[in-house]
């Protein structure tokens, strides 16, 4: 099977194993996505929504937090991991959305790399959820499966993955794939234990077939195992 078809293919299975994939941040606004991104680093979807839909009740436009004190905002989202930072970069980042764009959140992800605690993973998550501009956010879920399934190979970076991943992925698509493939590092391409076994990718998977023996392991490989004391070798992104 030639490389292009072997990603189409892997693409036309992500879009049937997870046709309802979306962003799994609640948010009604643009500015509401960026507050809850930033607060999603190290951390879980899950715990940020708990968070959020308490702290979006009291404060959700770019003048009220601006307005908050380091220490009310910390206490408000304490439950989150590096909350004291998380605060800062919140509060620090609404003085300047209401400061250089008018309160409004750009739709440009140069621009929104402007920003306090807003990096190039942040700025692609919201000018593709909030504003449906085509992008991939490399998470270290969207590293680990891209690496793994050869969608990008050998990247160091998640700048190198997101780079590769648009070249190798229809520009139609990207958004969705970002997804797709988040999806499928939670539930099936764990970081630690893979469920290979389980993956409708498999037979198009390097590494799943590396781990389950359905391929023969590199000569390098084999070395390491039969070395004295060589120690296991961790994939990329694991």
């Amino acid at each position: 099977m030639r490389a292009e078809e072997r990603r189409r293919r892997i693409l036309e299975i992500l879009a049937e194993t997870y046709p309802d994939a979306k962003c799994e941040l609640n948010f009604t606004t643009p500015f509401e996505l960026l507050v809850a991104t930033i607060l999603s680093a190290q951390s879980t979807d899950k715990r940020v929504n708990m968070v959020t839909e308490r702290l979006f009740a009291k404060y959700n436009t770019p003048e009220a937090f601006a307005a908050l004190p380091y220490e009310v905002l910390e206490e408000e989202i304490k439950e989150i991991g590096l909350y004291r930072n998380k605060a800062k970069h919140i509060i620090e980042m609404s003085r300047r959305l209401l400061e250089a764009f008018d309160g409004e959140v750009p739709q440009d992800r140069d621009a929104l790399q402007t920003l306090p605690g807003v990096g190039r993973k942040t700025a692609n998550v919201v000018v593709s959820n909030a504003f449906g501009i085509p992008a991939i956010a490399v998470d270290t879920h969207v590293f680990r499966v891209a690496n793994r399934l050869g969608l990008a190979r050998g990247a160091k970076t998640p700048l190198e993955t997101e780079k590769q991943l648009m070249r190798n992925i229809p520009r139609e698509l990207w958004s969705a794939a970002h997804h797709w493939l988040i999806h499928h590092g939670r539930r099936v391409c764990h970081a630690r234990n893979p469920r290979c076994g389980q993956c409708p990718l498999l037979e198009l998977c390097p590494e799943g077939k590396r781990r389950t023996g359905a391929a023969p392991a590199a000569p390098a490989a084999v070395k390491a195992r039969r070395s004295p004391g060589a120690g296991s070798r961790r994939t990329a992104g694991a």
